[in-house]
């Protein structure tokens, strides 16, 4: 696992010490999981940007196609329970 040195403002270093006091061991994780989240959602923010600057084009869903044009697509009837 690679280490990174973090250096952190007064009023930041105070609310992490608060949330997740250097005592316990969970502090590590803590910031672990933050940095997952936040690069988590720069990707999904950078899609979501993508994605409107291309739209996809809407997709019509046509079973029929699929089943052949003169045969309608069905699905099996679900026995009824007595």
């Amino acid at each position: 696992m690679k280490r990174v040195l973090v250096q952190l403002d007064d009023r930041i270093a105070e609310r992490l010490e608060a949330a997740v006091p250097a005592r316990t061991r969970k502090r590590s994780a803590f910031i672990r999981q933050a940095i997952a989240r936040a690069l988590l959602e720069l990707v999904e923010h950078r899609t979501r940007a993508a994605y409107e600057r291309v739209p996809q084009d809407v997709m019509v869903l046509n079973g029929t196609a699929w089943a052949g044009e003169t045969e309608a697509l069905r699905l099996p009837k679900r026995h009824r329970r007595s």
